[in-house]
């Protein structure tokens, strides 16, 4: 059912106000007096001079219609702070969607936002969102890469409350924190002001119109003017850490348990950042603490034949991470996982932009790519490492950058030299290029270490090849298509990217069209596919595939898909022994289904289930089987402070009427969130795997269960000012240990503070 929102008459009155305004971009941002206190209420007689900015428009999923509430943001500055306010109206405030969260997880809430591109190039914008209690969420949109990431995090300040009326929010951003030319003598930015309104739909509320016929959304927020005489100055930070913990292991066997092994460490760490110049920063870390504060969420790895992907948490590799992307993924920083040091250098100066990363590493893991499957090859060697990525913005639709990547361990070595272009034909369609060479060797005895495919393409001390990407999009209001050629060689290597396949070539044709509806029910329909082939480089066929699926988007901010899918896939070897495909593999045809659905059919509740059914293949076996999967996750907030997390994977494989394997993984997380600031949270991950000996080749492990658990408190007064403090265990059984028996536990605790000079 509907939420209760404004009358027509109200709605027309809103519309017919807003358009009787000047367009307010044309005015300068007004100067006032320093002192503005952020608190919510709003008393400041300075928000009297403020500007004052209507969000007027429903851009989503309407088209800018008019809004369904009203929203008043006031826009002013002092010199040294951006400082924005909002009031955010509500006909019922008790349907507000707003709980303590950690920072960047207020994505469902009641939220406000505000866009900026302080460079007014629309190649990327700076995101920052509050709830109506005052919670941040900060990321970084990058138009050339069309991807938003919430890894970035600013210091800033903001604050919230609901009224009897909904809600108000203030906000105040330090100008060094932002990246800008500040040898202007007067800033010229681009501005969005934003309001999401989740209820049955969720309504993207907007100060400005967005047209869907430009894909381009950074482009489209309006012009501002202000900031006279604005300087970053040198935003020094200095944020010494400390770590301490101690850990105990032991060995767990069917005929007993060992003694507990115990280890403990305290480590001081540094890290600096440091505005050289208003267009260029360094980053710099001494005896980092990299530890996984937080537990990667659980995936299943069982039938699956490349390396896992885990996201980057780390704030050293996160800050200003978007300097170094290019067309392919060259830069994969989990692949650096215990460094002594790093050194980071970002910059902008007018179309240009720069960034380089070196950290050595006191082990050298990477990905061994291969055409079918990949393996984690290891060197218990100290490496070195290195990224430099450059970019010339050439004018407003051609750009062209290089990219070089290093890793370097003894007698093992990996360098990548690539040039990228991105030319925007139309603001509907782009060209987007890249051409790679590399240059790899890997040490003696590596393949030794390795099995499959991984250990054929493991040898070598004189391993060159190139990659190449071309690819063409069109996007408008209803529809899109794309072609992409994608081929890396026999002995490309990309180590320090995540890259685990190598030795194909792939094209890929797709498109979809979409229908919009002012429905309660359904508000838009979209029906898209794709068709790709692919072949090593001997022309021999790896994989063709064609999808096509129909999505449903309706009350109930509910999204369902179904995807059906035909693949023609090759199998394992037949011998192992030899890269060969034709001959040496049989083709098998995958058919499956795949249901997929996201609904919060109330505040705090968020409903997601993941399905997939048919004929899978086995690749263990080499051989087809019937799959089923199963993966249901559900967040629920019981109240404005506690929430809970649980997901679960259920994934079956039968073949030749008998069981191959069942796996059930379950991530359960509950979590209570004391203030804006510090929360304690429980999370338990366990694993039940269950493989058949008897209808498996080779030896399997007829069941394995494990169970890791994590207390943790943290309290962040900032990203970067924090604390945390926790104890981890993990407990395993097999066909051997009969019952769940710990082999690790530990506790830590890290403290940090940041100095801003």
């Amino acid at each position: 059912m509907r939420t209760n929102l404004l009358n027509p008459c109200s709605l027309l009155l809103i519309w017919a106000a807003s358009l009787a305004m000047p367009t307010w971009a044309q005015t300068d941002i007004p100067r006032v007096a320093a002192g503005t206190t952020i608190d919510a209420d709003l008393s400041d007689p300075a928000w009297q001079q403020a500007k004052v900015v209507p969000i007027v428009f429903d851009t989503w999923p309407a088209e800018n219609t008019p809004a369904p509430v009203k929203t008043t943001a006031r826009v002013m500055e002092d010199g040294e702070f951006l400082l924005i306010s909002f009031v955010a109206e509500d006909p019922d405030p008790t349907a507000i969607r707003a709980f303590f969260r950690d920072r960047d997880k207020v994505w469902e809430d009641d939220t406000v936002g505000i866009k900026i591109d302080t460079y007014n190039d629309s190649k990327l914008a700076y995101q920052f969102f509050i709830n109506p209690l005052g919670v941040q969420g900060d990321a970084i949109e990058n138009e050339i890469t069309k991807s938003e990431s919430d890894a970035w995090d600013g210091i800033w300040h903001s604050a919230g409350k609901i009224t009897a009326t909904g809600y108000q929010i203030e906000v105040a951003m330090p100008l060094k924190m932002l990246n800008f030319n500040d040898r202007l003598p007067v800033q010229q930015w681009r501005l969005e002001l934003l309001r999401f309104y989740p209820r049955d739909v969720r309504h993207r509320l907007s100060s400005n119109k967005i047209e869907r016929n430009n894909p381009c959304w950074i482009c489209q927020m309006a012009p501002i003017t202000g900031f006279a005489g604005a300087k970053q100055g040198s935003h020094f930070t200095l944020v010494p850490a400390l770590v301490a913990g101690s850990s105990q292991t032991r060995t767990v066997t069917g005929a007993g348990t060992g003694d507990w092994q115990t280890e403990s460490d305290v480590e001081p760490s540094l890290d600096v950042k440091w505005g050289i110049t208003p267009d260029i920063n360094l980053n710099a870390t001494l005896n980092p603490d990299f530890s996984q504060i937080e537990a990667d969420e659980a995936q299943v790895s069982v039938n699956d034949t490349f390396a896992l992907f885990f996201d980057e948490k780390r704030t050293f590799f996160l800050d200003n991470a978007d300097y170094f992307s290019s067309p392919m993924d060259l830069v994969y920083t989990r692949n650096v996982s215990s460094p002594d040091a790093g050194v980071k250098v970002t910059g902008r100066h007018d179309a240009q932009s720069f960034a380089f990363f070196a950290a050595n590493d006191k082990d050298t893991t990477f990905i061994v790519p291969g055409n079918i499957s990949s393996d984690i090859g290891f060197i218990d060697e100290k490496s070195e490492n290195a990224v430099v990525r450059y970019r010339y913005d050439i004018n407003k639709q051609l750009s062209a950058g290089w990219i070089s990547t290093l890793r370097q361990a003894g007698d093992y070595h990996n360098e990548v030299h690539g040039v990228d272009i991105k030319y925007q034909v139309t603001d509907q369609d782009k060209f987007i290029g890249q051409y790679l060479h590399s240059d790899s060797a890997y040490p003696l005895g590596l393949a030794a270490e390795l099995s499959g495919e991984a250990k054929l393409r493991a040898s070598g001390d004189d391993l060159q090849d190139s990659g190449k990407l071309i690819s063409y999009e069109h996007e408008n209001r209803d529809w899109s298509w794309y072609s992409r050629y994608f081929a890396l060689g026999d002995e490309f290597r990309a180590d320090l990217g995540y890259m685990p396949q190598t030795d194909f070539i792939k094209v890929v044709h797709g498109g979809s069209y979409q229908w919009f509806y002012e429905n309660p029910w359904l508000n838009r329909l979209e029906i898209s596919g794709d068709w790709d082939i692919t072949h090593n480089e001997l022309g021999e066929l790896l994989e063709k595939e064609a999808e096509i699926a129909l999505t449903f988007y309706g009350a109930y901010q509910s999204e369902t898909e179904f995807n059906l899918t035909q693949r023609d896939r090759v199998g394992s070897r037949f011998d192992q022994n030899i890269l060969r495909i034709d001959a040496n593999t049989e083709l098998f045809q995958e058919n499956v289904f795949e249901l997929e659905t996201v609904v919060q059919p109330a505040s705090g509740v968020y409903l997601e289930l993941y399905s997939e059914i048919g004929n899978k293949l086995d690749f263990r076996n080499n051989r087809m089987g019937h799959g089923l999967q199963l993966s249901p996750e559900l967040r629920w907030n019981a109240d404005v402070h506690t929430q809970f997390t649980v997901r679960h994977t259920y994934r079956t494989l039968d073949a030749e009427s008998a069981k191959v394997f069942t796996a059930n993984l379950t991530d359960l997380r509950l979590s209570y969130q004391f203030s804006v600031q510090s929360f304690v949270r429980i999370a338990l991950i366990y694993s039940d795997i269950k493989q058949n000996p008897a209808n498996n080749i080779g030896q399997v492990t007829p069941h394995a269960k494990a169970l890791g658990s994590q207390l943790l408190y943290s309290y962040k007064l900032n990203p970067q000012t924090l604390f945390f403090a926790g104890y981890s265990d993990n407990a395993f059984a097999d066909d051997e240990v009969n019952s769940l028996t710990r082999d690790q536990r530990s506790v830590f605790v890290k403290f940090s503070y940041a100095w801003m000079l």
